[in-house]
């Protein structure tokens, strides 16, 4: 899959594979799959297919992806669809983990979201985990587009918490990358990646 980063996965264009790699690949399957049934009708999310020790099978969900919806100028109504469902899913007492455009597909003319992907790092916790998170990928991926980011904090409504709170938040993010990396590959190419992640997103200023 062209977004793809951390796991293996494929698709035929009915059902979606998904196989876990790294640290606590068992304990992240098992997230995914009981978070997917668990919202299922409450939130768009893929319906489980079927579910084996090292894989997760869901259906196949038509949509565009955030990121390149992004890319071809539709920054405005992908923040603003990235806020609204994310107020969803934090009146449901959930943090999504890795929440952003890069997990979320859209219907092409609407701009509705079809479903929100990848809930392996989701737990109870503080909204400003995927506010933050959420901001870090436009600023990391798309910089470009954050002048627009007031459209995602609009749309998800309430106070937005000060810039030093979701730095903090952003930095602790990727400081358990980090950490990650490197239990999965120590001093591999991931583990510098997210050191240099770290001190570009600690020099930012709002």
């Amino acid at each position: 899959m062209k977004h793809g980063y951390t796991n293996s996965t494929v698709g035929d264009g009915a059902l979606v594979v998904k196989c876990y790699e790294g640290p606590e690949a068992a304990f992240r399957l098992s997230t995914e799959s009981r978070y997917l049934r668990r919202l299922r009708g409450r939130l768009p999310v893929p319906r489980v297919h079927q579910v084996t020790s090292t894989s997760l099978t869901t259906r196949f969900v038509s949509g565009s992806h955030g990121q390149d919806l992004l890319d071809e100028g539709r920054a405005v109504e992908v923040l603003t669809e990235c806020g609204r469902i994310l107020a969803r899913i934090h009146r449901l007492g959930i943090v999504h983990g890795d929440y952003g455009p890069q997990n979320m597909l859209f219907h092409p003319a609407t701009f509705e979201t079809t479903a929100i992907l990848d809930w392996e790092w989701a737990h109870p916790g503080r909204p400003i985990e995927d506010l933050a998170w959420c901001e870090w990928i436009v600023r990391s991926h798309h910089p470009e587009h954050v002048p627009l980011l007031p459209h995602f904090f609009a749309a998800y409504g309430g106070e937005v918490p000060p810039w030093p709170e979701r730095q903090a938040a952003m930095t602790a993010r990727c400081k358990s990358l980090i950490d990650f990396c490197a239990r999965w590959e120590p001093g591999g190419g991931g583990e510098q990646l997210w050191h240099d992640r770290l001190a570009t997103t600690a020099a930012w200023a709002e």
